[in-house]
């Protein structure tokens, strides 16, 4: 007996000690995740405030003397693949990895032939409307990617989801049909132009949602580095945006409009540099965080992006613009302060067969 206690009063002070590393443990896991969600939202936020200002220069503004605009989006497509096909396998054979293709090429063609038409659709429909109508109407890409997020991975979405999604598409449709009478595009020729302009840019939420969606269920269902899925894709985007500016007759006069057109040159290949680097955030991002992570993250970077550019380009915005923008900036903020609330554990047992861990709807 004596023994006996002795034991159990030799094991006690144990106790805390166990306990204070557990705290430990934990606090250096939330501290890591911390920083990594950190490293993900200053490299986007980054990146991608210079390639809208950049995208919105090349598309809008006219060059030279002459004041001509660009109007080859494909070019800018390919000149960005290229470049970030490039760095990826410089990675991935500095790093000794190997190249060979994790998943079954077709697989990497259908994310490159989504992510082609997603950066088409964005560029062409900066002719027909501003860049803060574009960047806003953005913040609605939540909706593909829940329907294509229940169509591809099975996820299932609780009624807030669906009810901040629609107060958020309320607000983009605000924002887009009512804009201050001052904001034309230099490409704007009536009405029917801005229709084109915001089906493009339904397009480009369409097609977004599916490659962000496609490829989270990479990631998830192979053991794929993000190197090699971005190596894979780009040299596909290459081909494919490369076969389309030949069919097109646009190659050759793109080239020659850079000839002509130093500073656009300039412009061109500062964009392609800041897109590769978002391209190795994006997907570090959707390995780490999920494609709905993704898309809320970007809220915050979609509101300076507009702020920045009404200041940069001068873009008047409307009170029923305003009005717009509060709608979806407070939805947004009110649903990530839900999100981050600690959920009472359930009450219930999951029916039989079924998983006892609820979807990752992150």
């Amino acid at each position: 007996m004596a023994d006996a206690a002795g034991v159990t009063a030799a094991a006690a002070p144990g106790l805390p000690v166990a306990a204070g590393r557990e705290r430990d443990k934990e606090k250096d896991e939330r501290r890591r995740w911390a920083a990594r969600c950190s490293f993900a939202v200053l490299g986007i936020m980054s990146t991608l405030l210079v390639y809208g200002v950049l995208q919105e220069k090349i598309m809008r503004i006219p060059y030279g003397v002459e004041k001509e605009f660009f109007r080859y989006s494909l070019f800018l497509v390919f000149c960005n693949r290229i470049t970030t096909s490039m760095v990826s396998a410089m990675v991935l054979l500095g790093s000794k990895k190997s190249l060979d293709p994790v998943a079954p090429l077709h697989k990497y063609g259908v994310v490159s032939i989504s992510n082609i038409l997603t950066t088409t659709c964005q560029y062409e429909a900066l002719k027909y409307v501003s860049f803060p109508v574009q960047t806003l109407a953005k913040c609605a890409k939540m909706i593909p990617v829940m329907i294509w997020g229940t169509i591809i991975m099975r996820k299932k979405y609780g009624g807030k989801d669906y009810f901040f999604a629609v107060i958020v598409t309320m607000g983009c449709s605000l924002f887009i049909l009512y804009p201050a009478s001052m904001d034309v595009s230099p490409f704007n020729k009536g009405r029917e132009s801005t229709i084109w302009g915001v089906s493009l840019m339904l397009g480009y939420l369409g097609f977004d949602g599916f490659t962000s969606t496609f490829q989270d269920k990479l990631f998830k269902g192979y053991d794929m580095e993000i190197h090699n899925q971005i190596f894979y894709t780009t040299m596909c985007s290459c081909v494919l945006s490369l076969s389309g500016l030949i069919l097109q007759n646009h190659l050759i006069p793109a080239v020659d409009f850079m000839f002509r057109h130093p500073d656009c040159f300039t412009d061109v290949v500062i964009l392609s540099s800041v897109a590769t680097a978002s391209q190795f955030f994006i997907s570090y991002t959707i390995r780490t965080f999920g494609a709905l992570t993704f898309a809320t993250i970007m809220t915050t970077r979609q509101l300076v992006s507009i702020l920045l550019s009404c200041v940069w380009f001068v873009h008047p915005l409307s009170w029923t613009q305003w009005v717009g923008a509060a709608i979806v900036f407070g939805a947004l903020y009110t649903k990530s302060f839900l999100r981050s609330k600690p959920q009472k554990p359930a009450v219930t047992s999951p029916p039989r067969g079924s998983s006892p861990n609820p979807p990752n709807n992150s």
